[in-house]
């Protein structure tokens, strides 16, 4: 059975059993409270019929005495609120020999009103010596309502009693089922939390400290295997199947970069073992002294240029240079390619020296440069044009080369951008290095993804615009 299962079955279930518990009770206590209510509204009301009719005959006495305006008024308003206790008891109505008790009282209660009435029209017409027979006559009607008052209020408190036991046995019976319910739902409760806590919560938190043990590196750390066929059962084999595959890929990596690394100290010394770098630099040292003698001195400084080219570029690659060294690199291209074509080609460079400073990886400019002069203005007759610009901006240093030539395709241009496998296959580079193999390790070396540009259309050449943050000095790792 899946958890949301579960959830869906045990909680409403609680909910319903602690509901039922509520309305029991409060049925309970409902029914009590309107068994209580009726039984005071009745008491009350005798109360207040005993009160009223002691009132007017206190009013009709004083209106006899004094007979002004105060005090006809006041007996006008007992009057009325007599009369409308009276409505309220008529609709009361009591079984077997009680109701012969409230019948009585319902007519001397009309017989009080009437004989009230009479005195005062007598009083009114001047009939001094037939009210004083009547005045004595409402005042023994008053007193035997002031004793029925009484009568029937014993009659209600006799009448509840056997309904007040009865419902307190109820009330008994209602507390024990409310009680049995409420231990009831108590267990459950219980038996749900632990069923709860073994089911959910102590599977995710073995699930959580598995895992912080592999955010820290511990790799091997063992999985807990979950038991059940719900997502946690799920989750848990989920999780040791990734760190099954985790670690396959892990071991494949790590395979593949040992490869990697073989191959690459393998080129690098098949490289090497083709010529002697020393006897190399020797022998273009003796050609650029032995064509200064003979005076010719741009062969001489050509060579040099070629040495100091071929120096440079034997250099270790993991090792950071300054701006400085690289500039003065690209000007020994420059001298180079300027020997090799002459007019046909211009350099221009705009270098500010607070630049120079700015650390950068071993053979990033000359690569670029020679890219642009190989697939960018190698095939033109006359005016190509290669610019190197480098300005400073507030954080960072603009490096910007560009040339006049044929330009690149759109889906060239993306491909360099977004894939640092992508390389040129025309030959001719000196470096061995491929556009894209710079620009990543650019990327690599400052940490950075976005920091090269490329603007190019066809037959409207090439823009390369780099942004690199400023940094100076130090072991960085190339």
């Amino acid at each position: 059975m899946k958890i949301r299962t579960k959830l869906f079955i045990f909680i409403p279930l609680l909910v319903l059993l602690l509901n039922v518990i509520a309305f029991f009770i409060f049925q309970s206590g409902k029914k009590v409270q309107e068994s209580y209510d009726v039984m005071m509204q009745r008491i009350f009301l005798y109360k207040q019929l005993s009160m009223e009719t002691q009132e007017n005959l206190r009013f009709l006495s004083s209106y006899l005495i004094h007979q002004d305006e105060t005090s006809q008024q006041l007996l006008t308003a007992h009057q009325k609120e007599l009369e409308r206790l009276q409505t309220i008891l008529l609709a009361h109505h009591l079984e077997g020999n009680d109701a012969l008790t409230l019948e009585n009282y319902k007519n001397m209660i009309h017989e009080f009103l009437e004989l009230e009435q009479s005195i005062v029209r007598k009083l009114n017409n001047r009939q001094f010596a037939d009210y004083a027979d009547s005045y004595n006559e409402i005042e023994k009607i008053s007193s035997f309502i002031r004793e029925d008052s009484q009568t029937l209020v014993d009659l209600e408190l006799s009448t509840y009693q056997p309904v007040y036991k009865q419902m307190l046995v109820n009330v008994g019976r209602m507390n024990e089922l409310g009680g049995t319910l409420f231990v009831l739902t108590t267990v459950l409760s219980i038996v749900f939390a632990i069923w709860l806590s073994r089911t959910i919560v102590i599977p995710i938190r073995r699930l959580v400290d598995a895992a912080k043990k592999i955010s820290a590196g511990d790799l091997e750390t063992h999985i807990p295997l979950l038991d059940g066929n719900d997502e946690m059962g799920l989750l848990g084999r989920t999780f040791q199947q990734m760190m099954e595959n985790l670690r396959q890929l892990i071991a494949k990596n790590m395979e593949m970069l040992e490869k990697e690394k073989l191959v690459s100290e393998l080129e690098l010394k098949a490289l090497q073992s083709q010529i002697n770098p020393h006897f190399l630099f020797n022998t273009l040292n003796v050609i650029s002294k032995l064509a200064y003698i003979e005076g010719a001195e741009r062969t001489s400084e050509l060579t040099i240029s070629t040495s100091n080219l071929l120096r440079y570029n034997l250099r270790k690659l993991d090792e950071p240079v300054t701006l400085r060294d690289e500039v003065e690199h690209a000007k020994e291209y420059f001298s180079i390619q300027k020997a090799r074509f002459r007019d046909r080609i211009t350099f221009q460079l705009d270098i500010d020296e607070t630049c120079l400073d700015q650390v950068i990886p071993c053979l990033t400019l000359q690569p670029l440069l020679e890219n642009a002069f190989v697939h960018g203005i190698e095939g033109m007759e006359e005016g190509a044009v290669i610019q190197l610009a480098i300005r400073p901006r507030k954080n960072y240093i603009r490096i910007t080369i560009a040339d006049n030539g044929v330009g690149m395709e759109e889906d060239v241009r993306q491909a360099i951008l977004r894939s640092s496998s992508y390389s040129f296959s025309k030959k001719g580079h000196s470096t061995g290095l491929g556009m894209s193999n710079v620009l990543r390790r650019l990327q690599l070396f400052y940490g950075i993804e976005k920091l090269v540009k490329i603007h190019s259309e066809p037959n409207k050449g090439t823009t390369i615009v780099l942004t690199l943050p400023r940094r100076r000095g130090g072991d960085v790792n190339v």
